[in-house]
């Protein structure tokens, strides 16, 4: 089967733009191991980051610390799914940080 890329997947043409080029990386990953379902959380994990660093920038940290919590949690059920989310644990300690400020 040919893998699969952002002309043939629309999960991954519809973030292309929108992701850093590691997360799309992983993303890619995940599609071509037909892991989609895991993709679609980390979507949701890196919109969660933006949204609390975004936050953080508005002064409002009672929301960025609510989607930091949900953030971890899907964090940590990639992790038991056995995801490498080494650069989304990097993006999370570095806006949690912020927050603790």
């Amino acid at each position: 089967m040919a893998k699969k890329s952002a002309r043939n997947n629309d999960l991954l043409f519809n973030s292309k733009t929108k992701t850093s080029p590691k997360i799309y990386s992983l993303l890619v990953d995940l599609v071509n191991e037909d892991r989609e379902e895991l993709a679609k959380i980390v979507l949701k994990v890196d919109y969660l980051l933006e949204y609390a660093s975004t936050s953080i920038k508005q002064r409002d940290f009672d929301e960025a610390k609510e989607a930091l919590e949900k953030a971890n949690d899907r964090i940590n059920k990639l992790i038991q799914e056995g995801v490498n989310t080494e650069h989304l644990e990097y993006l999370y300690e570095g806006i949690e940080k912020k927050v603790k400020k």
